[in-house]
């Protein structure tokens, strides 16, 4: 039985049982083709038959079915072999053990054919039946198949055949021997002879068989009776046979010979070169000349156009017959393997060579057929690699190729991992399949240059080079037999967008923007010479929202530089750079400088002189402690590493002093001294070069002025009582979720979203205090649109204790009444406003606002303390005491409410306490 699994590639013959249980479907042979090839029958399956499923095929003797095993299909003349597509062609000779033989004329071929789907639960079968005719044969007939040689003689006195007897259980030939006519013995010749009787020759192997006309014997290659020779330097495998057999006119004895090659093919330039010896001395002695000589593919001869279509030449030597067949041309077919896990393909062909002899000496012909199916070594193929990505539309494309059919894509490994084709498709890298009118196929991907599996890097400060690594998995049906292909991919753009940097002073500090490039916040920010850490970051009040970060500098931090000091003012510089991680190139830097207010001489009635003294940048190695006065034992009261402050009389530390018409001038100088010897290290002149540090310090006083100075007294209605103690009183606000003041947002929430002219519910409340007799006012509150409590614009909320009588919207004071919760009412004031925004030129100016308020806390039971006249007693009717800037305004409250306003960050009491 032969079973045949979806792609065969070659005449595999396996041999399994029978399966009496089965369940039998007739069926017409669509898909199924027979014709005659000479003396062969030639089966084909189409492979929507064959591919994935398995096929036994069974020779038909009349009423009887043989199932075909492989060792019974070379010892009665049947061959198989099947195509990378799955086509099956199936091969019978005509002097078969079970073709019907009419006088070696007439030849009816039967077979039947059981197709096993994958689940084996059915059996589909097909009948096939083909009736051939050969006339004439030659006087010596030679057949070399896939799996056996066979050869035939012309029994020239022959009378009638013996008959032959049905198969019987147990046996697989036919009883062709008898007393009156049959095969008697053999005799082989290795070259020794080898006698075997007709038993003993069918149990080896070989088939034997007398028809009406013909000695028939046939044997299986490489068995214990067959030669391998060379012969015109080709190898040969070779049977020599005497066959003697009984007729009715006595014994008789024919001396018999096959030859068959195994070799003799070449490889040159994408060429086959099939060589034949033209003389095959175990067959041919003496003189002889060539009467026909034909070329076929898949046992059938092909004629002279046909083989000049395809390319292929059948030519003669002086010893040899050569055959010349294309790689690649129509007939025959390529299959991809995969050594060492590198893509490979080989091309496979059935060429077939038939010769008539004659010798010139006799009458005798020989005509000798080759069935001989070739392939080539396997031969490297790198899948050829075409880009096509256009960098500015930032997508790698290209294509992969080609491959036979019988590859297919299984995943391919980046970067990042493995991913699977449908994986592939899903994430966006779009693989599609292009296949070719020649059967062949190619991959084409496509994958965005933002995508993560691609890697980055910027060889240039504006350039960026995309690299993408690929390793594609293949494998090949139906063995499923992996390969691997790696492809990288390169493209640079000039697409680098750089970040900015922004900056702006207030009156006390540094305020910088930073806006994000393209690359995002991968880079390393640079504040004067150190990078900026976590720690510095919280010190300099970082904030980040994804696309921007600022930072807020006092104009005295220690990243900071101080340039120039003058009477009443400072002018300092901070330097912020952004450093590329990898190359620290500069990416973008700012060098913000600002004067700022600064005080540097205090003059003072009573004659007291204060000053301080700064160290700038051009006397960078000033140590500010070893500073002093003229006088050089007039040290600093208080110094750092960057301030001295100096406090003194006038008439001290070798203040000078000068008298001019109605002024009196008092100077002093402070330095540092090397010729005193007073800064021995650290400063120490080294050089007439070092720096030197001088600042004048001057009070004017008016000659002759005298000062009044009245004063009132007035009986007190209270002694004022205090308690002696110390310690601190803590006040909170916060934003309650309602009316109810039950819930209250907490630092995760804000920033709070609100509708304009939604009620925001605010409680201001003294903590961890337990004294009845303190009470808590709120002074004044007020809206600003930046965090700092002085920015403008600004509106004011509460002022003197009350509601602000110039807004339309008036503030609400709510009771406050003792619960669970509330021990002291009068530890707590709740009150609500409606959201709102400011506006400038009717246009909204920010989206957030930072309410503020101030509070005093007084002790009731002192009628001293004049605060404690409750929320609102005595209202004031002022008007709002932080006016507008031109153009700016609070938003007025229209009918839309679907505007969504914020209350941004942390709602934190920023306020002025007092007791």
């Amino acid at each position: 039985m032969w079973r045949l699994f979806g792609s065969l590639l070659a005449a595999v013959i396996l041999s399994v049982d029978t399966r009496p249980n089965m369940k039998l479907n007739s069926q017409s042979s669509s898909g199924l083709r027979s014709d005659c090839v000479g003396n062969l029958m030639r089966l084909s399956l189409d492979k929507a038959l064959a591919v994935g499923n398995e096929l036994e095929v069974e020779a038909v003797n009349g009423t009887q079915h043989i199932v075909i095993t492989a060792r019974l299909a070379s010892q009665c003349g049947y061959s198989m072999e099947s195509d990378l597509s799955g086509n099956t062609r199936i091969y019978s000779s005509l002097l078969g053990c079970y073709v019907d033989n009419k006088d070696d004329r007439i030849f009816n071929v039967g077979m039947r054919l059981r197709i096993y789907s994958n689940s084996q639960s059915d059996v589909v079968t097909h009948d096939v039946t083909q009736t051939c005719s050969y006339t004439p044969w030659a006087s010596r007939e030679i057949l070399c198949d896939r799996n056996y040689m066979e050869v035939s003689g012309f029994i020239a006195d022959a009378g009638t055949k013996g008959l032959a007897q049905d198969v019987k259980e147990g046996d697989n030939l036919p009883d062709v021997s008898g007393d009156a006519h049959g095969i008697w013995k053999l005799t082989f010749y290795t070259p020794e002879p080898v006698a075997m009787v007709l038993r003993e020759a069918e149990q080896a192997g070989y088939g034997l068989m007398l028809t009406s006309t013909r000695l028939v014997v046939r044997s299986p290659y490489n068995t214990a009776q067959t030669t391998s020779e060379e012969v015109g330097g080709v190898s040969m495998e070779v049977i020599r046979v005497s066959a003697y057999y009984q007729t009715p006119y006595g014994l008789n004895v024919m001396n018999l010979a096959a030859a068959c090659p195994t070799g003799g093919v070449l490889f040159i330039n994408n060429l086959i070169s099939w060589h034949i010896p033209r003389r095959l001395t175990p067959l041919v002695d003496g003189s002889f000349e060539v009467l026909e000589l034909h070329m076929g593919i898949n046992g059938k001869r092909l004629d002279r156009s046909q083989m000049a279509t395809r390319g292929y030449t059948l030519s003669t030597t002086r010893h040899h017959i050569v055959m010349e067949i294309p790689v690649g041309s129509p007939d025959g077919h390529f299959k991809s393997h995969a050594p060492d896990y590198q893509y490979h393909i080989s091309y496979s062909v059935a060429p077939m060579l038939e010769v008539l002899w004659k010798a010139k000496d006799a009458e005798d012909d020989i005509r000798y057929k080759v069935l001989f199916p070739i392939t080539t070594p396997l031969l490297p193929q790198l899948p050829h690699f075409q880009e096509s990505t256009v960098p500015e539309a930032r997508m790698f494309r290209f294509f992969l190729g080609t491959f036979l059919h019988d590859v297919v894509l299984k995943n391919i490994t980046f970067s990042t991992g493995v991913l699977t084709v449908d994986e592939c498709n899903t994430r966006g890298f779009i693989i599609q399949e292009h296949g070719y009118a020649n059967g062949t196929k190619s991959y084409s991907l496509s994958v965005p240059f933002d995508a993560d599996v691609v890697l980055k890097h910027n060889p240039e400060l504006l350039i960026t080079t995309y690299l993408l690594p690929l390793t594609f998995g293949f494998i090949i049906l139906p063995e499923e037999t992996s390969f691997a292909h790696q492809v990288q991919l390169q493209a640079s753009l000039q697409d680098v967008e750089l970040p900015t940097i922004t900056g702006t002073c207030d009156q006390k500090n540094f305020c910088i923007t930073v806006k994000y490039g393209s690359q995002g916040n991968n880079f390393q920010a640079m504040v004067g010479h150190r990078r900026l850490t976590p720690e510095m970051a919280e010190d300099y009040q970082f904030q980040e929202n994804g696309t921007h970060f600022s930072v807020k500098l006092p104009y005295d931090a220690k990243d900071a530089v101080l340039e120039l000091i003058q009477t009443d003012s400072l002018r300092a510089r901070v330097d912020l750079s952004l450093l590329d991680h990898i190359n620290n190139w500069v990416l973008a830097d700012l060098y913000l400088a600002c004067t700022f207010p600064f005080t540097t001489t205090t003059c003072y009635p009573n004659g007291t002189m204060t000053a301080t003294a700064v160290k700038v940048q051009s006397v960078a190695n000033l140590v500010p402690s070893r500073l002093t006065l003229m006088d050089q034992s007039c040290k600093p009261a208080f110094s750092d590493d960057r301030f001295a402050r100096f406090s003194f009389s006038v008439d001290s530390c070798g203040t000078t002093r000068t008298f001019f018409d109605h002024y009196m001038l008092y100077e002093n100088e402070i330095g540092l001294h090397y010729n005193k010897g007073l800064y021995n290290k650290g400063v120490a002149k080294t050089s007439p070069n070092d720096p030197a540090y001088r600042q004048t310090i001057s009070c004017y006083y008016v000659v002759n002025e005298t000062q009044t100075v009245a004063a009132t007294s007035k009986q007190r209605l209270y002694e004022p009582k205090a308690d002696i103690g110390a310690g601190q009183l803590m006040v909170q606000m916060r934003l309650a979720q309602d009316s109810a003041y039950q819930l209250f947002y907490q630092a995760e929430d804000y920033p709070v979203v609100k509708y304009l002219r939604q009620p925001l519910y605010f409680e201001v409340a003294l903590i961890e205090s337990t004294d009845p007799n303190l009470e808590l006012i709120v002074e004044k509150c007020w809206a600003t649109l930046d965090e700092d409590r002085t920015s403008l614009p600004s509106w004011d909320v509460i002022v003197d204790g009350c509601e602000n009588p110039d807004d339309i919207y008036v503030t609400v004071f709510h009771p406050v009444v003792s619960d669970s919760r509330v021990l002291f009412p009068s530890h707590i004031k709740r009150f609500s406003m409606k959201m709102f925004t400011f506006t400038k030129e009717k246009a909204v100016q920010k989206d957030e606002i930072y309410v503020h308020c101030d509070s005093v806390i007084c002790d009731t039971s002192s009628r001293a303390d004049g605060s404690c006249r409750g929320q609102c007693v005595q209202p004031t009717r002022h008007s709002n005491a932080r006016p507008e800037r031109k153009g700016e305004k609070r938003a007025r409250r229209g009918t839309d409410s679907s505007q969504q306003r914020q209350i941004s960050g942390l709602i934190v009491l920023m306020s002025q306490t007092s007791e």
